[in-house]
């Protein structure tokens, strides 16, 4: 309860970068009347794994969202194509959430759509092939 408390006002104080006295409170409530987390007994070494996984995948998204966008200054991408990407099974809400943010995150490449069935709809930006 603590650490989701202490995560809670950081993300807040990160998100407003103010430290007043009346920011402080207005964050205290909204740590204490976001819905808390269910958790399964057993379930931590599954989401360590799962968050470290997600961390490799930012790290990998940044340096590529930067290569992506020199290449779309110096050459033209002319060409759209719209793909269905499959997800992996048995992903959280969270874990989809990520997966559309990184996929978004590049320059290239945006999500139309994320179906139920389970497969984002991507829209890539291509260079014109000679």
């Amino acid at each position: 309860m603590i650490r989701q408390l202490c995560l809670r006002l950081t993300l807040w104080f990160l998100l407003t970068a103010n430290f007043s006295p009346a920011n402080i409170l207005i964050g205290l409530a909204v740590a204490f009347l976001l819905p808390g987390l269910k958790s399964r007994r057993g379930a931590l070494p599954e989401r360590l794994k799962d968050f470290f996984q997600s961390l490799g995948k930012i790290v990998q998204a940044i340096p590529q969202a930067y290569w992506e966008a020199m290449e779309m200054i110096l050459f033209p991408h002319t060409q759209e194509e719209i793909v269905r990407e499959p997800m992996p099974l048995g992903r959280t809400p969270g874990a989809i959430f990520l997966d559309i943010f990184l996929i978004t995150f590049t320059p290239k490449t945006i999500v139309l759509n994320y179906r139920e069935e389970g497969d984002y709809e991507v829209h890539y930006l291509r260079r014109r092939k000679r």
